[in-house]
């Protein structure tokens, strides 16, 4: 059973920045498969942030154009962990953000990963 626990989320200033933290189980331990970093504001669609694809060899990460430059996804393999470090936070980076996982990487370029963390709230003021 693969299960996603998010956490990190918080009220940053514009400018600021946060870390949010994924702890997963259940599926780290296939040679294939993918995780990212989603978010949806109120009223709005739900959007991909960042994804990451990884196999044996290598991961290969992808941001969206509206985060490149500012956020960093990254795994720490020991600790089953996912994490998003985001820096000069905007107010439009206000939004829930929620952490996902699937054994295929297409379904998380799709935006339709299997399986999702609860979320984390990330709110930035002016």
């Amino acid at each position: 059973q693969v299960q996603l626990v998010d956490s990190g989320g918080g009220s940053v200033q514009a400018g600021g920045s946060l870390r949010l933290s994924c702890a997963a189980s259940g599926l780290t331990y296939k040679k294939n498969y993918c995780m990212g970093w989603f978010r949806q504001a109120p009223g709005k669609e739900r959007e991909k942030v960042a994804t990451i694809d990884i196999d044996s060899f290598r991961s290969t990460s992808y941001y969206a154009d509206s985060v490149k430059g500012r956020f960093t996804i990254s795994q720490d393999n020991a600790k089953n962990t996912l994490y998003l470090q985001m820096t000069s936070l905007k107010p439009e980076d206000t939004a829930m953000y929620y952490c996902a996982a699937d054994p295929l990487w297409i379904n998380c370029h799709l935006a339709r990963p299997s399986y999702w963390g609860q979320g984390t709230q990330v709110t930035v003021s002016s």
